[in-house]
């Protein structure tokens, strides 16, 4: 772990939280670059009616745009839910060197919780912590799924 993993993850909580607001799934994103955040971005399939609009996605096109180039090299993804399969192929096209997650999702989760995409003989394999501030991640999914259900 980075002695920054904890701050970046904050950041990341704080697009989690505005996700909500919005009655959406609260899991949010920020890219950091030579120790700047660069990019930043929740959930919003519901409020674009997109379901590619999860947060990494949303983070990595904005981080995209702001460097100019397709590749993130020297970018860390910081994102509170471990990342999707449809995520993790986006993370690895941008070619992202490291992810930091906070949550496990043991439906969907790509970096060990159902498989562990970088156990297969794919082109870009980025460094993966997990668990970072996860019972902060894992407790703003569960109040949001709970106030869902009453």
């Amino acid at each position: 772990m980075n002695k920054d993993d904890s701050y970046f993850m904050k950041r990341a909580l704080m697009q989690a939280r505005i996700a909500m607001k919005y009655d959406e799934v609260p899991v949010g994103a920020v890219i950091v670059k030579d120790g700047v955040v660069i990019s930043r971005a929740y959930n919003r399939r519901e409020s674009s009616k997109d379901p590619l609009a999860h947060a990494e996605l949303l983070a990595i096109r904005r981080a995209s745009k702001r460097l100019g180039s397709w590749r993130l090299s020297g970018c860390t993804l910081y994102v509170t839910l471990e990342p999707c399969p449809m995520c993790s192929g986006a993370i690895m096209n941008a070619r992202i060197p490291r992810v930091v997650y906070g949550a496990s999702d043991p439906k969907a989760g790509t970096y060990g919780s159902v498989y562990d995409l970088n156990t297969y003989p794919v082109n870009h394999k980025p460094e993966v912590t997990g668990g970072i501030m996860r019972e902060e991640c894992s407790s703003i999914l569960s109040d949001f799924f709970k106030k869902k259900r009453s």
